[in-house]
């Protein structure tokens, strides 16, 4: 009787701190949790890997989390007593072990190898999605599966029950509370503007907290660890003593590097959130509130073509003042310009956006989730192989 493929590999190699691990582990969670996949997760840094699930062991060569096993990625590992998965990913720009690949041409069943590629809405990721690249010195093709923002592409990770979670937590005040005090920050409602502030250093940053200290609303910004906490620490060092300052109307507050469930609560219990890099933008996308994304630097502006993409296809639908002033916030936000003056027109239209995230979330979940196409594509690969056999 011909069965599907239930043992997968994905292998993680952690470039960026968080962003590499954070959608390889959510991934791995959900073949597991709504797919019955057998995942093992190879993952290089471990250190990284546990500030997002605080259970991992960071000595540990081998172990097991939410039904995932995780392997250490090292230079020592010994391949050649390492069985060969039925899929294997190599994620995000890594590459899998010269000694494993060769174990993969050996197999009598050759496994179906992909790689899974960083996020992008520019339009030639829809010609490239699923197609094949033979890899002649080992007799096997690897196919290029892209996440991305249309039904031509692999879509996004989202989980089954994310939205309803959302719903259910803005809807249970027990619940928020709890989420409010384990940060640390029982007054949270006498603020009447709440945001999350999870970004990469930005040289004009004063320039957006004199405009927050100045409004009208008594405004907390939470910031978690990371490159931006360092800057701000280093701008009021009286932060660092008290992780908690107040100027004026606005309150900063850094808080730890949060888990990835209870980083997904901070972006429903904030009024808007500030994103970097690509794990955290996607969760973006489901809290459905209005955000800000700082996306991925690169050499010689190329990610700024990569931001132009995105905006042009996020605003498409968008009412057009509210439209020309995301694109222009984002790109202040993107490169070292002021950002007071295009703040004040972008916070301006916050209630349109956040209106218009609705109808973008619907449009986006009705492309599937990534790991349920991983999944459809694999098996209509492995049925494919078995009607030619």
């Amino acid at each position: 009787m011909f069965a599907l493929p239930k043992r997968w590999d994905i292998f993680c190699a952690v470039i960026d701190n968080f962003g590499d691990i954070g959608i390889c582990w959510r991934l791995s969670r959900q073949l597991v949790n709504e797919h019955n996949i057998g995942v093992r997760l190879w993952v290089d840094d471990l250190v990284s890997f546990s500030k997002i699930c605080p259970q991992i062991d960071i000595t540990a060569d081998e172990q097991q989390h939410a039904g995932v096993l995780i392997q250490r990625w090292a230079r020592t590992t010994n391949w050649q007593q390492c069985t060969v998965a039925d899929v294997v990913i190599e994620a995000l720009a890594c590459t899998v072990p010269a000694a494993y690949q060769q174990k993969m041409a050996q197999q009598q069943v050759k496994p179906l190898w992909l790689n899974l590629e960083y996020l992008s809405a520019e339009a030639w990721v829809e010609g490239c999605h699923a197609l094949p690249s033979p890899q002649p010195q080992l007799a096997l093709d690897k196919h290029f599966f892209f996440p991305g923002f249309t039904a031509a592409t692999g879509g996004l990770l989202q989980e089954r029950s994310i939205q309803q979670q959302a719903e259910l937590f803005m809807a249970d005040a027990a619940a928020q509370r709890a989420f409010w005090q384990q940060l640390a920050v029982p007054e949270y409602a006498e603020y009447q503007q709440k945001i999350s502030l999870f970004a990469y250093d930005h040289p004009q940053i004063e320039s957006l907290l004199s405009c927050w200290q100045q409004a009208p609303v008594n405004t907390l910004c939470l910031v978690p660890q990371g490159v931006l906490a360092d800057q701000l620490a280093g701008l009021y060092p009286q932060l660092v003593q008290r992780a908690e300052l107040k100027l004026h109307n606005l309150t900063l507050k850094l808080v730890p590097f949060l888990a990835q469930d209870d980083y997904d609560k901070l972006l429903w219990a904030c009024d808007f959130n500030f994103v970097r890099g690509e794990d955290s933008v996607i969760r973006a996308h489901w809290a459905a509130k209005p955000f800000i994304w700082q996306i991925y630097r690169q050499t010689g502006q190329a990610h700024l073509d990569k931001l132009q993409a995105f905006m042009q296809r996020y605003c498409a639908q968008m009412p057009q003042d509210a439209a020309q002033a995301l694109t222009s916030f984002w790109l202040a936000w993107n490169t070292d310009n002021d950002l007071a003056d295009s703040w004040q027109k972008f916070s301006a239209m916050l209630p349109k956006i956040a209106d218009y995230n609705q109808q973008w979330r619907a449009a986006l979940t009705a492309n599937g989730d990534l790991a349920s196409n991983l999944v459809h594509f694999v098996e209509k690969k492995f049925i494919m192989r078995r009607n030619f056999s």
